[in-house]
């Protein structure tokens, strides 16, 4: 092996250069995959790091619209240390206009885990009686400050601080507002908690340090079966969080793995130039005697020391990654990542980018080392073959490696193997392609005008390099509409997500006996204002035809309904934007045995249909009952829409508020917000702007993340576009110095190679544009859930874009072919 190593490093020493691509092309995708699965780790990590404070404790037990009764705070308290916290929203004014806010309330055991911290200035450590500690977003937004007094509910409070640290604030979830909290007698003094009052009772239990917080978990759930409690541990906190860092994760990891593979064909091409180029040594190796074998070993060591290095780079960019999110965008994100280096994903790109780079070289490694020297000497025009069985097979391993790799390591399998196989499909269609492309130039009636028959020549001549041109430009095509329909639909979703036919306001916590003048109110500020309501209640549904969820080994996928607590309601008639689809309504005047109506799609999910059972906990109480009817809804119009919704009777002895939306003009926005706070403190209203403002918010993250997704796989494409020039350059150098000889000028053979070019990227622009658009729309609509709508526009100026970056790197890759000199040309050739 010394004289394969001394060989391998002289020839680098001295024409290196050429497997430059090689590293460009592994660098981009390791460094793609490896910075996405490090930022994901980092993510999850900081998760499970602070697991216990993020939740409060090492259990938690949550409830809605009541609290604990003695014995189930007997049953928390023989576990272990109890904290109990009340969350709900409200309205708090400093005298002006109202805000929303997010109001705990705590007791004095809160925080068992962490430390809850006001920043300097503040008159006391932690409220008490009729102070409230408040956010610095809504100090800012309401201009007041230590000592200033603020309105809440029916109760004035005294601001006593600004909060700097609450430790478990990134498991309290979702919320509109910022945050405020008082203690339980400040709590009581707001009278927000009424019957019917949308709130949630929180317990964190911090266990003996022997005791299994699962454990705990599921015997505390037996004892305590039926009553509506929801329990999660520290493992699983923030566990929304968790879920979404994990899917989107997996989507950016598909991207870098499509990124990957765009970068795999530069690499074949790259591999396929260099060793092209290499045709004079290898021919000289094997005359002084050198076998197939050891000129394979050669070259193996060369492309194994340049992928190794392409690789590294990769890894060190990709393990930076954290830390360079952190300092630029870290605010944005929602939990820090804990900065350190992350094993895993490092590991898996780097073992992907390996195998990409093999299954590409390989086919023309077999080349070299198969082919006899005299034929090498006449590679331009030797005629193509296949590989051999044996390369076959070792390809065939690659492949079967790269996808068990690609899928296990995969947090959803399922989409991952799916993905692999979609982007198997696509390289065969598009091979395919190539193949007829080559076919029916060689076919099609010889043209009047030279340019255009050289153009179509070159695309079936020996030596061309069409289906795998077709292959490389095919992907990154496809990939370039595929990003560019799935950003246009995100900005689509930004500008569009505030309907025309969306209310300006949901008011919570209205009473019943309140709705004559909360509606007095409205029509006072805005007399045209039209006004929906509904009652509201909170259950969760405990059995499904018989079978409780609790014993449910695994949810079905999509069971969104089953996860914790729902907004419920009844109603004597069908509600607005909803259609039966299934089923019969009820009378208007029923009073029989409890009946429920289903959103059509939940009940899909959940296998059931008209006529099934369902038991739904009601404050405690389990309620059966029979289904009725399924509904479609149009929940794109942002009104009250509810996926449970009962027949009057029974479920309306059941303590209850009324959700109200109320549409109005713009313009009265401010004046219905301030007549309804003057007439009910109490109630709260949630600007549907805000809900918009945030869902916005992270639209916009994701879009963000997209686009930089994109720029790496543009990246790659240039690569790929690169390599598969330099693969034909060889012959195109040996055509245009033919062409010159015969009297043809620079022009009219940059013209041939630009027309060349044209016709492959008007056939691709086709390809790409049903291939990339399907693959948005999947991404679109199933993984995203958001509407289709697509920017033509955006599409065509890319597809443009990436025509003439492919006429600007084929006509570029000509230039050096037309300085040749032809007598020195031809003696290299």
């Amino acid at each position: 092996m010394s004289i394969v190593w001394r060989l391998a490093f002289r020839d680098l020493r001295r024409g290196g250069r050429g497997l430059l691509l090689l590293a460009a092309c592994l660098f981009l995708g390791t460094a793609a995959l490896a910075g996405i699965g490090s930022l994901a780790a980092s993510m999850i990590a900081a998760l499970d790091a602070n697991g216990r404070q993020i939740l409060g404790g090492d259990v938690e037990f949550s409830v809605s619209q009541r609290r604990a009764t003695v014995e189930e705070l007997a049953v928390f308290t023989q576990a272990g240390r109890v904290a109990e916290t009340v969350s709900m929203r409200g309205m708090a004014d400093a005298g002006g206009p109202a805000t929303l806010v997010d109001l705990r309330g705590t007791d004095a055991a809160w925080p068992l885990v962490g430390r809850f911290r006001l920043a300097p200035g503040a008159l006391a450590d932690r409220p008490r009686g009729r102070e409230i500690a408040i956010a610095p977003a809504l100090a800012e937004r309401l201009r007041v400050k230590s000592g200033d007094m603020l309105r809440l509910g029916m109760a004035r409070l005294r601001v006593i601080g600004i909060i700097a640290e609450e430790p478990d604030r990134l498991g309290a979830g979702f919320t509109l507002g910022p945050p405020v909290l008082v203690d339980f007698a400040g709590l009581e003094a707001t009278a927000l908690v009424q019957p019917g009052s949308l709130y949630e009772s929180h317990y964190r239990i911090v266990l003996p340090r022997a005791a299994s917080a699962v454990t705990v978990r599921e015997r505390l759930l037996v004892r305590l079966r039926g009553a509506g409690w929801t329990a999660k541990t520290s493992d699983r906190a923030a566990g929304g969080l968790r879920t979404g860092i994990d899917q989107f994760g997996q989507f950016l990891l598909l991207v870098g793995l499509a990124a990957l593979a765009i970068a795999g064909v530069g690499v074949g091409s790259g591999v396929a130039a260099y060793l092209a180029g290499k045709a004079k040594i290898i021919a000289t190796l094997k005359v002084l005697g050198a076998t197939s074998r050891t000129i394979a070993a050669i070259f193996l060591a060369q492309l194994g020391l340049v992928a190794a290095g392409g690789i590294a780079a990769g890894l060190l960019v990709g393990a930076a990654v954290p830390w360079i999110v952190t300092a630029f965008v870290g605010a944005a994100l929602p939990v820090p990542p804990r900065l350190a280096l992350y094993p895993v994903p490092l590991a898996t790109a780097a073992l992907l980018a390996l195998l990409v780079a093999l299954l590409f070289a390989v086919p023309a490694l077999a080349r070299a080392r198969d082919v006899p020297a005299a034929t090498l000497l006449r590679d331009a025009l030797a005629p193509r073959r296949w590989p051999a069985p044996g390369v076959l097979a070792v390809m065939a391993v690659l492949v079967a490696a790269l996808v068990a790799l690609a899928v296990l390591t995969a947090s959803n399998q399922l989409l991952a193997l799916g993905f692999v196989g979609a982007v198997s499909a696509v390289i065969g269609v598009l091979w395919v392609i190539g193949i007829a492309v080559r076919f029916a130039a060689a076919r099609v009636p010889r043209a009047r005008t030279p340019l255009l028959r050289l153009a179509i020549a070159n695309l079936h001549r020996p030596g061309a390099q069409t289906d795998r041109l077709v292959v490389a430009l095919g992907l990154g095509f496809s990939l370039f509409v595929a990003l560019a329909v799935i950003d246009s639909s995100l900005s689509s979703e930004l500008r569009n997500a505030a309907p025309t036919k969306a209310p300006r306001f949901f008011a919570i916590d209205l009473q019943p006996g309140d709705a004559a003048t909360f509606a007095s109110a409205v029509s006072g500020a805005a007399p045209d204002a039209r006004i929906e309501s509904l009652p509201s209640l909170r259950g969760a549904i405990v059995a499904l035809r018989g079978q409780r969820v609790a014993d449910m080994k695994t949810l079905p996928a999509g069971a969104w309904v089953l996860r914790g607590d729902r907004t419920i309601t009844y109603s004597a008639q069908l509600p607005p934007r909803n259609v039966v689809a299934a089923g019969k309504w009820w009378p208007t005047d029923y009073r029989g045995p409890p009946l429920v109506s289903l959103e059509d799609k939940a009940a899909a999910a959940l296998g059931l249909k008209v006529g099934d059972s369902i038991t739904v906990s009601v404050l405690g109480v389990e309620v059966p009952a029979r289904i009725a009817a399924l509904r479609t809804i149009d929940w794109g119009g942002l009104g009250l829409n509810f996926a449970i919704v009962f027949s009057p009777g029974y479920i309306e002895e059941a303590p209850h508020g009324l959700l109200a939306s109320v549409y109005a003009p713009p313009s009265q926005d401010g004046a219905i917000a301030r007549r309804v706070a003057e007439a009910l403190p109490s109630v709260t209203l949630i600007r549907v702007g805000d809900v918009i403002g945030q869902v916005g918010a992270v639209l916009g993250q994701v879009a963000l993340a997209i686009r930089a997704a994109a720029a790496v796989t543009v990246a790659a494409g240039i690569a790929v576009l690169i390599g598969a020039v330099s693969a034909s350059g060889r012959a195109r150098r040996y055509d245009a110095v033919i062409l010159k000889l015969l009297g043809g000028s620079s022009r009219q053979v940059l013209g041939a190679q630009a027309i060349e070019y044209a016709i492959l990227s008007a056939i691709l622009a086709v390809v790409a544009l049903t291939i990339g658009a399907g693959a948005g729309w999947f991404v679109v609509r199933q993984v995203f859930d958001i509407a289709w709508a697509p920017r033509w526009d955006i599409v065509a100026v890319t597809l443009a874009s990436a025509a003439v970056m492919t006429l600007g790197a084929g006509v570029a890759g000509s230039l050096p072919a037309l300085r040749a000199r032809p007598a020195e040309a031809l003696r290299d050739l």
